[in-house]
């Protein structure tokens, strides 16, 4: 299956969202690209938009994601937990 790629987007430019654990960037349809932080961990680099068909690679370090979410969750007073499969 070809991937058709609609852009490359740094994590930076994303918001995290805590509660449902997910990083999303606004779609051009007027819906968001989603990805979650658990399929980034799994080294998963494409975010898909559940309205249409585009998708965009998320550019960013696997090693640096704990602490980017964490910076995140400070921010809105939540502490993360992690949970096993």
């Amino acid at each position: 299956m070809a991937e058709n790629i609609y852009d490359e987007i740094e994590i930076e430019d994303m918001t995290f969202d805590s509660d449902l654990q997910i990083y999303h960037y606004p779609c051009p349809c007027g819906d968001r690209f989603e990805i979650a932080i658990a399929d980034l961990r799994d080294k998963e680099d494409i975010a898909v938009c559940p309205s249409c068909s585009l998708m965009i690679r998320v550019i960013f370090d696997v090693n640096d994601l704990a602490e980017s979410g964490d910076e995140d969750l400070k921010t809105e007073g939540q502490v993360q937990v992690p949970v096993k499969a």
